[in-house]
């Protein structure tokens, strides 16, 4: 009887612990239960002959840990006297490298010069900066931005076409066939024209001749340019509804003035008879 007593009192005791244990955590802890898994942090024993054993676990956060945005990719232009950085490495706008120096004296140099400093490359030690003219960062700009209008959007396919400006007459009627046949499916199409050895072709007239031949839905993403010595390139891309629509006008504009110059040229040479 008195085992069965003193066994009582020992589970009603480890059982008022247990509650008492909760409400004093419980004002501790962080209301963030859809953040935060903790492990058991008591553990109560009712063995008589073991006391009531309390442990405290660490808590731990299921959720990955915060990366930080990556940094969006500034525009190419010029930073003005915003640098952050201490020791930067300097290249002069004829493109030699004037080595790694302090931005004051970076700073230095574009005010004597009447220059401007702009970022070409952020990840690396220590950062590269360029220093500029107007004129030069202007240029580099328009051609980042050509850059960036040839280069596919997401999605879009790009067929590509290379042959020499030496091309039969009917090799180019069949490229030019198969150029519109990726145009109808609304892809880009970059063509490259190698000038052959002995050719006195203008590629530019090629890629006009081209356009031409399919301009009813075609038109240039990337007008024709120099890639390199003796070749150029270009990219086609079908036209907007818009472009369409006013093409369309423009044809029948096209037509009408025909038709009323030949109209008036008839008339001409009846009256002359």
């Amino acid at each position: 009887m008195t085992a069965l007593c003193t066994m009582k009192y020992l589970c009603q005791a480890a059982r008022n612990e247990s509650r008492y244990a909760k409400r004093f955590f419980g004002t501790l802890l962080p209301q963030t239960a859809q953040k935060w898994l903790f492990s058991p942090f008591w553990i109560v024993v009712p063995d008589p002959r073991k006391s009531a054993v309390f442990g405290l676990t660490q808590p731990y956060c299921t959720d990955e840990k915060s990366h930080a945005q990556p940094k969006s990719k500034a525009a190419f232009g010029s930073v003005g006297r915003r640098i952050p950085y201490r020791i930067l490495h300097v290249i002069n706008q004829d493109g030699e490298s004037l080595g790694n120096m302090h931005r004051a004296e970076a700073l230095r140099l574009m005010d004597q010069h009447g220059l401007k400093l702009v970022l070409l490359h952020e990840n690396v030690e220590p950062p590269v900066y360029r220093l500029m003219t107007g004129q030069q960062i202007h240029e580099e700009q328009l051609k980042r931005a050509e850059k960036k209008k040839a280069s596919p959007k997401q999605g879009v396919v790009q067929k590509e076409l290379s042959f020499s400006s030496a091309i039969a007459k009917n090799d180019l009627e069949t490229k030019t066939k198969q150029i519109a046949q990726w145009i109808e499916k609304r892809h880009h199409v970059k063509v490259t024209i190698r000038q052959a050895k002995g050719s006195s072709t203008d590629m530019f007239m090629l890629f006009d001749q081209i356009l031409e031949t399919v301009s009813e839905k075609a038109t240039y993403l990337s007008k024709p340019k120099v890639a390199r010595e003796g070749v150029s390139t270009c990219v086609f891309r079908h036209m907007s509804d818009k472009e369409l629509k006013e093409h369309q006008k423009m044809e029948i504009k096209k037509n009408n003035t025909g038709k009323k110059d030949e109209n008036e040229d008839l008339k001409s040479n009846e009256l002359h008879q």
